[in-house]
């Protein structure tokens, strides 16, 4: 059975890391080059306009302009992206509305295949 990943209808941000989770986790340097994973863009693509997509890398920074260069090609969507991040953990942390909805989601998925859930949006 598929996983499903239920939201609110509110706008999003999505706080996604680069290597490992779109792009093939340090391509760059084993391969020379950066490898897509499979369903990364069509499930990028398939967010709502209204939401964010902010990537973070330790990527240092002199692999920005490359790196860019090669979302762009393939047409990668992002709002932000934030380089020479730690390697370790990635903690998000935010309120719980007075409704009781949480306001922040965690997702790990194993390095090199991009698999998230379908997300149904509630009313």
């Amino acid at each position: 059975m598929e996983e499903k990943l239920i939201l609110s209808t509110l706008p999003k941000t999505w706080i996604i890391d680069l290597d490992g989770t779109i792009l093939k986790h340090n391509g760059y340097k084993t391969d020379g080059e950066d490898t897509l994973l499979k369903g990364a863009k069509e499930y990028l693509d398939n967010l709502p306009k209204e939401d964010r997509i902010l990537i973070v890398t330790s990527r240092l920074e002199t692999f920005r302009e490359k790196t860019i260069e090669f979302l762009n090609l393939h047409s990668i969507r992002f709002d932000h992206i934030l380089f020479g991040m730690p390697m370790g953990e990635r903690i998000v942390v935010n309120d719980r509305k007075p409704s009781g909805l949480d306001m922040a989601v965690a997702l790990n998925i194993d390095r090199d295949r991009f698999c998230l859930p379908q997300i149904v949006r509630e009313k």
